[in-house]
């Protein structure tokens, strides 16, 4: 016999650590069931595209790692595609070749963090976590060796790269990526086949492929759905039509083909460096421009496809030193247009794992 309750509706967040950030569900709830959920945004609005507007194409770059602080070199790498784009500026191979290597490095930690807080959502304790951090911990050093910084990198420029990669960095990078295979298997070997895993995320929030392209999800939230669309692939830039690789894709649309479509496009990044590896030569990294980047009046969008989707940027010039406006697509903000119709129906339980995969970070949602 079904026990009548009435509806009621609390708030998750805007400070709670299951939210990834500061980020508000008002989730009206019958008993432990979702029924209603409205996302409130702007408690972390930070102004950027409007900041972008009062500072120099180069001093752009800064902004664009606090969006997806996780993902910073395919931040800077879309924007500086733009400005490029807007500018007519052309890029030295070698410097396209650190760009996609730095790139795909990040889209391996990027999904290293996804995967690890994701389990950590399901009650892992912290075990699946440290193992993600402890790789993601060696892709930094990396990156600190190629701009000196971790995080908060600024190593791309209008016409390439800040500097060239130093000669120990290559060592590191083979390194790093004749094991990380190996790495990848390790953390497949505590999650993709455990039953707890299994029973929690198998046809849990599942989004169908027809409501994934109405809701214009891109990246690994779409691929979970089985429509394989990658713009490196679809629309390549830099060098991605000299590497091979395939793109992954799931079937269900569940909370665990979007945790497998990220472990599956780490082995394909790995892929793309070892390949670029190979081929890069020696030359400049950095085309010779101005100090202050002039691009003609007009307009251009440049995208990437990066860790959590279709990165873009719309710039608008009037002839000076600064944008006259810029506007960010941001994978993180479009890709929670189908949340409600994730959540509806679901458990209290349920709602924080399949928030998890969806992988958004604040600074890009509320930018």
């Amino acid at each position: 016999m079904a026990i009548r309750t009435e509806p009621v509706t609390i708030n998750m967040g805007p400070q709670h650590p299951s939210t990834h950030g500061v980020f508000r569900l008002r989730v009206t709830f019958d008993g432990e069931v979702v029924v209603d959920v409205e996302p409130v945004f702007g408690y972390l609005h930070r102004g950027t595209e409007k900041l972008a507007e009062e500072r120099s194409y180069v001093q752009i770059v800064t902004l664009t790692d606090r969006l997806d602080y996780v993902s910073s070199m395919s931040n800077n790498l879309a924007f500086v595609r733009s400005v490029e784009k807007l500018a007519g500026i052309e890029v030295p191979e070698r410097g396209q070749y650190l760009r996609v290597i730095s790139a795909e490095l990040q889209r391996m930690a990027s999904h290293f963090i996804a995967t690890g807080f994701m389990l950590q959502e399901l009650g892992a304790f912290g075990t699946p976590l440290m193992y993600c951090f402890r790789e993601r911990e060696r892709i930094l050093e990396l990156f600190e060796m190629l701009c000196g910084a971790r995080i908060t990198l600024s190593y791309m420029r209008p016409g390439g790269v800040l500097q060239d990669a130093p000669d120990e960095f290559w060592p590191a990078l083979d390194t790093l990526i004749g094991e990380m295979p190996r790495y990848i298997d390790e953390l497949e070997g505590l999650i993709t086949t455990n039953e707890i895993v299994l029973a929690r995320t198998r046809g849990i929030g599942v989004v169908p492929p027809d409501l994934a392209v109405a809701g214009s999800l891109t990246g690994p939230m779409l691929r979970a759905s089985g429509v394989q669309w990658d713009l490196r692939k679809a629309d390549p830039y830099e060098i991605y039509d000299r590497v091979e690789f395939d793109v992954p894709i799931g079937y269900e649309g569940d909370t665990y083909d979007r945790y497998y479509v990220r472990i599956q496009e780490m082995r394909q990044s790995v892929r793309i460096i070892e390949q670029c590896i190979e081929q890069i030569e020696e030359g400049p990294v950095l085309t010779d421009g101005p100090f202050f980047v002039r691009p003609p009046v007009g307009d251009a969008y440049a995208t990437v496809e990066g860790p959590k989707g279709e990165l873009g940027f719309y710039l608008v010039s009037d002839g000076g030193i600064s944008p006259y406006r810029c506007k960010i697509r941001a994978p993180s903000f479009i890709n929670l247009t189908v949340l409600k119709d994730m959540l509806v129906g679901w458990k209290l339980a349920d709602l924080i794992i399949i928030f998890g995969s969806t992988d958004v970070v604040l600074g890009e949602v509320d930018r």
